[in-house]
């Protein structure tokens, strides 16, 4: 189906189930603040726990991380297809959520244990729980972000819905950075510091998950009932559903832009602790304040960023943002050791940068499902936002490996528990300038790419949204005639 952005058009996007209400909202972004603390402390900590506490090699610390993703990546279409085609008395969403947040804690606790094992039964160990912690993320997380549709079918509404999630999501990083650092004052032995970061993060987690689930449970209760005679689930397999996305292009376009968003912040959270460390010369301490410098940037800017998506559309609040991203990053390449007051000030404007790829591609997302629904007449949130982090996860995983062996073929020294750190030669130093600057700045330059060809606009969106509430009340008044 061909659709244009002339023709009958509502004045303003309408969400057919009302408007959500903040404390909705607020319970919506609540719950991400768990699962945020536990993928922003692995993002910068965990290759760094493996390499300098744990003892292992990069090559294997980055396999470990690979596998988990590989891993979890698999595991998403599965898990969003059983998602969409899940029917309980507590809806699709929530059995997942609220069953797979024991084993999404217990797993994330045991990744900060160290045995005292030979390296190649660590190895074994990390990567088990890896898959282990990886696959109760899934189970968890997906369910979450999908319910983001289903609480709202308005154009900027979703982009205010995920501002609470991100302003969240934002301010939680924030809080497992600054607790990270009290922990690491307060607790003198590596090995307890992070064990003693992993399970306070647990208990917050499970707090956020079960007030989320307790927030938003009458909107989507009440709209599942609403929507029980109109709405169309998919009965295609699996295999032919993701052939199906495959050919969806406003969904490539998406899922590209936020992969290469989230894969030059991934490998730039990874590797800044060795930049910091290795060449600037700095103590730890200041990779924490760096990526503190980032991310209360990225968190004071989510309401800027969506007043000028509502104003000028998502692809050029985007396209603002991350140009002034690019910056930073390049910049990175050229600092020289001590330089401390530079490193924060281009923490601070890549900050204005992250803050849009928080934002915007998730706020794209629900419109590509809509346009799919006009087009087939199936809802499929949890499969498309499944294969979208499915593909987004295998990236990283291939980055964070090729990282880990990139950084073993130069020779880099891991250390030793409780010896000092070593000066590493400059071959390692080479790789971990090139990756964190010239590297991030050309993927994020394709993200850019990306984002100029993407479709949906506002007005495109109010013209979907117009032609399926025309079918949903056709619909509707046909299953009560047929009653």
């Amino acid at each position: 189906m061909k659709l244009s952005l002339w023709g009958d058009r509502p004045s303003s996007p309408t969400d057919e189930f009302g408007t959500l209400t903040t404390s909705t909202k607020l319970a919506y972004g609540v719950g991400t603040i768990g699962i945020s603390m536990t993928g922003n402390i692995l993002a910068f900590f965990v290759m760094f726990f493996f390499t300098d506490v744990v003892g292992l090699p990069p090559y294997l610390a980055g396999s470990i991380l690979m596998i988990g993703k590989i891993t979890d990546a698999i595991n998403d279409p599965i898990i969003g297809w059983l998602g969409d085609r899940t029917r309980s008395r507590w809806g699709r969403r929530y059995p997942w959520i609220i069953f797979g947040a024991i084993p999404f804690g217990l797993s994330f606790a045991f990744l900060w244990i160290v045995p005292d094992w030979n390296q190649w039964v660590l190895f074994s160990y990390y990567a088990f729980m890896a898959v282990v912690y990886n696959t109760a993320y899934t189970a968890v997380f997906l369910p979450y972000v999908a319910l983001t549709p289903e609480l709202s079918q308005d154009y900027n509404e979703r982009t205010s819905l995920n501002s609470f999630r991100f302003t969240f999501a934002i301010g939680s990083s924030l809080l497992s950075l600054v607790m990270a650092q009290a922990i690491f004052h307060w607790v003198p032995n590596p090995r307890n510091q992070f064990m003693v970061l992993g399970l306070c993060t647990v208990a917050i987690a499970l707090v956020s998950l079960y007030w989320c689930v307790r927030g938003t449970w009458n909107r989507i209760m009440g709209r599942a009932t609403q929507m029980s005679v109109v709405e169309h689930h998919t009965s295609l397999s699996l295999g032919r559903q993701f052939r199906t996305i495959l050919r969806n292009r406003p969904f490539l376009l998406v899922m590209g832009i936020y992969l290469c968003a989230w894969l030059s912040a991934q490998l730039t959270a990874v590797i800044m602790p060795y930049f910091v460390v290795s060449w600037m010369r700095l103590p730890s301490e200041a990779f924490t304040q760096f990526a503190l410098s980032v991310q209360g940037t990225a968190l004071l800017m989510l309401s800027v960023w969506s007043g000028i998506s509502r104003r000028l559309g998502k692809r050029m609040a985007y396209m603002m943002g991350i140009s002034l991203w690019v910056i930073a990053q390049a910049g990175l390449f050229f600092l020289q050791p001590g330089q401390s007051g530079l490193l924060y000030a281009l923490g601070v404007l890549a900050g204005f940068g992250v803050s849009t790829a928080y934002l915007i591609p998730w706020s794209m997302l629900p419109d590509v499902i809509d346009l799919d629904e006009l087009r087939t007449g199936k809802r499929r949130e949890g499969v498309f936002y499944a294969f979208m982090i499915m593909l987004q996860k295998a990236g990283i995983a291939l980055g964070l490996f090729l990282i880990g062996v990139a950084l073993s073929w130069a020779g880099y020294i891991e250390s030793s528990p409780g010896e000092p750190t070593p000066v590493q030669p400059d071959s390692a130093l080479w790789v971990i300038r090139l990756v964190i600057g010239p590297f991030g700045t050309l993927i994020l330059l394709g993200s850019l790419v990306l984002v100029y060809f993407y479709p949906i606009t506002q007005e495109l969106h109010a013209n979907i949204r117009q032609r399926l509430m025309v079918r949903h009340q056709r619909d509707s008044a046909a299953a009560k005639g047929s009653e």
